[in-house]
């Protein structure tokens, strides 16, 4: 897959293709949508699937005090759209200039000369344009205009409800992990560097890979849950994730830790690795002392191997 961060990057020799819009800032089942059906097309028209996508959510400049935390970072976003067969992903900076264009003007200046498009695929909802002026209506109109058809993809619901990067952020921020894997179709997922921390779990007997405060992908609430911990060369293991700030010992700024169940032979360090959400465990406490803490440490070890099977 190659990704450029504007027009002038993109291949020379990349012909006619079909294009997706969007923030695509979870790739979650309504976005995975859009990405199929842009497939679909590619293959029946034999055309090149783009995805057009920001840099930072439209809200940053739209609406600045709205501008939410995305469920997903850089890396992990590109890794799932090359997953889902796309050819070319291009990441528009959305600053003032590109938040000017007209509706006709970001389909003339990007989709016609940039990319060719003979087709676009997007949400019932779409809205391009400066301030937001154009529709899915006034896009099917400028598509007969230029040359282009127009594909709407209907959100996707479960038992009823829209799946949306809101939703699954607000399950997140509840620690409902599982909920918002339904959501997502996969575990959600945090990666970082592993570097070093106090080693305060080691001392009480339960060595934990600090997970660097960079990492992407969004934290959920504090508290211990069931997961796995994928190293540099792929390699699962079982894990207890703890989010907080261990005030019982001696306070931090937020942290992910992982402990790998009944292993304290390994070294992650400066590994970037992967860590999936299973399930919850319980909430973050502040403990009366260690000996409460390590015998709640135990307890929810034996909880999580049960979990993970």
């Amino acid at each position: 897959m190659i990704s450029v961060k504007n027009v002038a990057g993109l291949p020379a020799d990349l012909g006619s293709t079909v294009v997706t819009i969007g923030k695509f800032d979870g790739i979650h089942l309504g976005h995975q949508a859009l990405l199929a059906e842009t497939i679909t097309i590619a293959e029946e028209q034999l055309l090149a699937p783009v995805v057009i996508t920001f840099d930072r959510h439209p809200g940053s400049i739209l609406d600045p005090s709205s501008e939410l935390l995305p469920l997903i970072g850089p890396s992990q976003k590109d890794e799932l759209l090359a997953e889902a067969g796309m050819e070319v992903v291009l990441t528009l900076a959305f600053d003032e200039a590109l938040a000017r264009l007209s509706a006709k003007e970001f389909v003339e200046q990007i989709l016609v000369q940039g990319l060719s498009a003979k087709a676009v695929v997007v949400g019932a909802d779409f809205k391009f344009g400066s301030n937001q002026s154009g529709d899915v209506q006034s896009l099917r109109e400028l598509g007969a205009e230029f040359g282009f058809t127009v594909k709407v993809v209907n959100s996707i619901e479960i038992d009823g409800v829209r799946v949306s990067t809101t939703l699954i952020r607000s399950l997140l921020e509840e620690g409902k992990v599982k909920e918002a894997a339904q959501l997502l179709g996969r575990l959600h997922t945090t990666r970082g560097e592993v570097e070093h921390g106090l080693k305060i779990g080691r001392e009480l007997g339960f060595p934990t890979a600090n997970i660097s405060r960079a990492a992407e992908g969004f934290l959920p609430m504090d508290g211990v849950y069931a997961g796995w911990l994928y190293d540099a060369q792929g390699e699962r293991y079982p894990a207890a994730l703890s989010i907080g700030t261990n005030e019982t010992i001696t306070e931090v700024p937020r942290l992910l830790e992982v402990h790998v169940l009944d292993r304290k032979d390994l070294d992650f360090y400066f590994q970037v690795v992967n860590i999936e959400y299973v399930d919850f465990i319980r909430p973050a406490f502040k403990f009366a002392g260690v000996e409460e803490l390590i015998a709640s440490i135990n307890a929810d070890l034996d909880k999580i191997r049960v979990i993970l099977g």
